[in-house]
């Protein structure tokens, strides 16, 4: 008699336990339903551009700690001002002593981002920032005991180690978003946001803690942030850009082809905000630059929001072309009426174009830099934009004392005109290297 067919064994359902072994035993645990695992699985998309950037897996960590340490970068100067003004009773000499560090920086700093590229971010940036609380704590003591003038000049030279943190935060960037033209336009665009968000708010932070605690306060809680701030920064290894140990000497990125006429727009470019800050400052004093800052800020993160164009290059001299022509705005406002309020506006208009030209500009060199030399690149064009400044300024200045206030504002106009002009005549370098093209 022929066997009968075995049983099939019953068929599981999605409700069914599972079963497994543990300490001898059978032990039964609920099986999830499908329904439930597609609905933990799937996750909404954020639509807000800004907020996918932040989802970035370590992404939020790193910028907290950026932000924190990026805001001394307003305050350390105009706290220094203050408390060596006060206590000598010269500005010339507190700004001859903010001028050095500033030419100091402009020496240090693309060695220091060259380490940073070669050993890590974590390696290099802790110590560097170390040795320049270091001299902001001796500037406090040389200032508080009556040390002769040279130590002053001495020790805030020694905070030109302090690394170029939006440097190294846009180097996470690229580094976490290489391939994707998108989130790298929306991460420029955040980075940009969030100077000028940490240079408005400086200055008033600085000012506020010299006035209402004691003339060191800025400077001692600048060095604390900075310091807590690149610790956090620092601790985030899993978003840092792997290092580069060259066993041979590699060219600099200034002989890239386009790079040079590229750093020289950044110059003109600084040229426009250090002749704009002495000019408004002298014109209607310190608080209406706010006004710009916000401008520029809100610019920035709008910029970030709209879709990348394909020629980087071109959007580049439109941007230019923009900033030049409302960079005329504050010009015609204060030639042809004294109203403040007019004034104000037009600077704000004028803070527009601002943003958007730093965020093309760091794209150009985000493309023309090796990702080996990331750090040393953009830190070669935040030299630039510094050195700009410091001669816009003294530009600025001088024709606030031999021409007027009004007249100085042709300053940042004529500066952004010579940015547009050498960045259509660099545009040939720009193109040899590809970096048009999105």
């Amino acid at each position: 008699m022929p066997k009968s067919p075995a049983p099939a064994p019953p068929a599981r359902t999605a409700s069914a336990p599972l079963l497994t072994v543990a300490g001898g035993q059978l032990v039964a645990a609920p099986r999830p339903s499908p329904e439930k695992a597609v609905r933990v699985r799937e996750r909404p998309t954020p639509r807000n551009p800004y907020l996918r950037l932040l989802a970035t897996p370590g992404a939020r960590a790193f910028t907290a700690g950026n932000l924190i340490a990026r805001l001394p970068m307003g305050m350390l100067s105009v706290s220094a001002v203050i408390m060596i003004a006060g206590s000598r009773g010269s500005y010339a000499l507190a700004g001859a002593v903010t001028a050095t560090g500033l030419a100091a920086t402009a020496v240090v700093a693309p060695f220091t981002a060259r380490l940073v590229d070669r050993h890590g971010q974590a390696r290099i940036a802790v110590p560097a920032t170390a040795l320049a609380v270091l001299g902001s704590l001796a500037l406090v003591l040389c200032v508080r005991y009556g040390a002769p003038a040279w130590t002053l000049f001495v020790a805030y030279a020694a905070t030109a180690t302090t690394p170029n943190t939006g440097g190294m935060s846009r180097a996470r960037w690229a580094h976490l978003h290489r391939g994707d033209p998108a989130a790298l336009h929306t991460a420029n665009s955040f980075e940009q946001a969030a100077d000028e968000l940490c240079f408005m708010l400086g200055p008033v932070l600085a000012a506020t803690l010299c006035g209402a605690l004691f003339p060191e306060a800025g400077t001692l809680v600048g060095a604390f942030l900075l310091m807590t701030g690149v610790l956090i920064f620092a601790d985030q290894r899993a978003t840092e850009p792997p290092s580069n140990l060259r066993t041979r000497k590699t060219t600099s990125p200034l002989r890239t082809p386009g790079m040079p006429a590229l750093l020289a727009v950044f110059l003109a470019t600084g040229a426009v905000f250090g002749a704009l800050e002495v000019v408004s400052i002298a014109h209607a004093g310190g608080a209406i630059l706010a006004l710009q800052a916000a401008g520029s800020c809100a610019a920035g993160l709008l910029y970030g929001s709209l879709r990348p164009a394909r020629n980087v290059r071109r959007r580049l001299l439109l941007c230019l072309a923009a900033m030049t022509a409302l960079m005329s705005l504050p010009l015609l406002a204060a030639a042809s009426t004294a109203s403040l309020p007019v004034l104000a506006l037009c600077l704000l208009l004028a803070g527009a174009a601002t943003a958007p030209t730093m965020v093309t500009g760091m794209t150009l060199v985000q493309r023309s830099t090796p990702p080996s030399q990331l750090n040393e690149g953009m830190t070669l064009s935040v030299t630039a934009l510094l050195g700009g400044v410091a001669a816009g300024a003294a530009t600025g200045g001088w024709l606030v004392e031999h021409v007027g206030t009004v007249s100085g504002y042709a300053a940042p106009t004529g500066a952004a005109a010579l940015a547009l002009v050498i960045a259509a005549a660099g545009a040939y370098g720009w193109c040899r290297r590809g970096t048009d093209r999105g």
